[in-house]
């Protein structure tokens, strides 16, 4: 089954999203999504994910990397490691990805599969993600990996299951053969930004419809402002209260396009008490007004 990737509304306390993917039985999830439209905003669960960009530019951020992919490329996210991803543009950009837990390749921790290739993976802080840009050889069977997975799952033929599994563990066996050298560790300055960043960005999805200001966004954190701006810009790419405004710009954009509510009142929701203003943020950050955001996605 395939479904579309609106995940924003779902997460934990802790920022971890809540979305399930696929069953108990089978730990994997199917999506296809316009991004134009549906922005990944900053999340992270316990699921790897891999995706193949079929149409337009997509810009990837996870953890501190960032790169643009174009049709025909795709990238790799590791278990727990903080990820967006948005169109480069205003043109259209679709993509399919497969959300898995690490155990449908792995199964126990005690299987040879876990113990040679899943946890050497998820235990190199190196490999936060990766960009299948196809700049590598083995980047084309990676590529071939997610599709054919994909695929099965929009598909579902008889026994689909096992070609799933085939195919991600091809994917795993690829990714778990190039794993960067574990000599290069990662600051514990940047670790403890990863882990101050997701509280932080869980409190403003707590508290979005709320006035929020850089002091209060610091504070959940236990940290002062200043530093709290450093740990956003360093991470994000942007100031945290520039966050706040464009995750209430894409919680209104899923309201008007899931809802019948007046644009108002949908404003106010998502923090904005001010119409004008609220119409004036939608269009900077979308590029047309709330009203006309809807009349499109109605089309």
């Amino acid at each position: 089954m395939i479904m579309k990737c609106t995940q924003q509304a779902f997460v934990s306390p802790q920022g971890r999203e809540l979305v399930e993917h696929g069953t108990p039985l089978f730990p994997v999830g199917f999506y296809y999504d316009d991004i134009l439209y549906n922005p990944v905003p900053w999340h992270w669960h316990d699921e790897m994910e891999a995706v193949v960009v079929e149409k337009g530019s997509a810009i990837v951020c996870a953890g501190t990397e960032r790169y643009t992919l174009h049709a025909g490329q795709g990238f790799f996210v590791n278990a727990g490691v903080l990820h967006a991803c948005w169109e480069n543009g205003a043109a259209e950009c679709t993509f399919h990805s497969v959300v898995f837990h690490p155990r449908l390749v792995g199964g126990g921790i005690d299987s040879i599969f876990w113990q040679n290739y899943l946890r050497p993976l998820i235990a190199n802080r190196r490999m936060k993600s990766v960009a299948l840009d196809r700049s590598a050889e083995w980047h084309e069977i990676a590529l071939q990996s997610i599709d054919t997975a994909w695929y099965g799952g929009a598909e579902q033929p008889a026994g689909y299951e096992f070609q799933v599994r085939a195919a991600l563990s091809q994917l795993i066996l690829q990714l778990s053969s190039h794993l960067p050298e574990r000599t290069q560790r990662i600051s514990e300055k940047a670790q403890r930004d990863g882990e101050r960043i997701k509280q932080m960005l869980r409190y403003v999805e707590e508290h979005y419809s709320e006035a929020l200001s850089t002091s209060e966004i610091a504070a959940s954190a236990m940290i002062s402002e200043s530093e709290c701006l450093r740990c956003f810009r360093s991470t994000i790419g942007v100031p945290p209260i520039q966050y706040v405004k464009q995750f209430r710009v894409q919680r209104a954009a899923e309201l008007l396009s899931s809802t019948d509510g007046r644009i108002a009142e949908i404003g106010a929701q998502c923090g904005f008490q001010d119409t004008s203003y609220f119409t004036k943020t939608f269009r900077e950050l979308k590029g047309i007004t709330p009203r006309e955001y809807r009349r499109q996605r109605a089309e």
